[in-house]
């Protein structure tokens, strides 16, 4: 019996790096409208290389780029890409199709569901109502809360806890099998990999279901509870 479901965010629930990569393009376009002297595509290229290193959550991601490139920080170049950045990124954040119908037939089946991130957790609220999720979640599990980062089990061990179902009555949904399916797994969590989200070209993901869509996760709850 499947009562509930542990949702990562990032590339499960939100197209994240489509907008992570319109919203680059737009800070770096508006920093050469500001005056920068560069060629797009390489300034792109080592901001995504900084962001690799660094982290995709950097919230400084700008100031370390332009320091490490110039030696200085230009603050009306800085102030553009940040200006252009959040334009595009308020423009482009979108949730993957079938995300808000999966939630609401969840929510009718009386499955309990929460979200699970390594993103900071303002962040992940601010996605989260920004896209209208904050009727279905009432709770969020960061890894800011207990300084490990999933697959470590210390946020999967919280995430159980809030919604007070064993591991083997709920699921993880994810998109990053090194993260997501092992950390659920080595803790007898059910799981199914969001093949839709991948970004990792991960040939096999470990997990006890794929989906190529969100809203198959509906069926197979519904076949493992036995309802029809």
């Amino acid at each position: 019996m499947i009562k509930a479901v542990i949702f990562d965010v990032d590339n499960t629930l939100t197209d994240f790096m489509k907008m992570k990569r319109a919203a680059v393009d737009s800070a770096v376009e508006s920093m050469i409208d500001a005056g920068l002297q560069v060629r797009k595509e390489a300034m792109v290229e080592k901001i995504f290389a900084t962001y690799w290193k660094e982290g995709v959550e950097d919230q400084k991601i700008f100031d370390k780029v332009l320091k490490a490139e110039f030696g200085r920080i230009d603050y009306k170049l800085l102030a553009a890409g940040i200006v252009g950045y959040r334009r595009a990124k308020a423009g482009t954040m979108a949730l993957y199709p079938h995300v808000n119908l999966t939630l609401l037939e969840l929510m009718r089946l009386g499955v309990k569901s929460a979200a699970l991130s390594d993103a900071p957790k303002l962040e992940v609220w601010l996605r989260i109502v920004g896209l209208g999720l904050h009727h279905y979640f009432g709770q969020v599990v960061t890894s800011a809360d207990l300084g490990v980062n999933k697959p470590a089990p210390e946020p999967f061990r919280k995430a159980l806890e809030v919604l007070g179902t064993a591991p083997a009555e709920t699921i993880m949904v994810g998109d990053w099998a090194e993260r997501d399916v092992a950390g659920a797994k080595n803790l007898g969590i059910r799981t199914a990999w969001a093949r839709y989200g991948d970004t990792h070209e991960t040939k096999d993901s470990g997990a006890e279901f794929v989906l190529e869509d969100i809203h198959e996760l509906v069926d197979i709850i519904r076949r493992e509870n036995g309802a029809s």
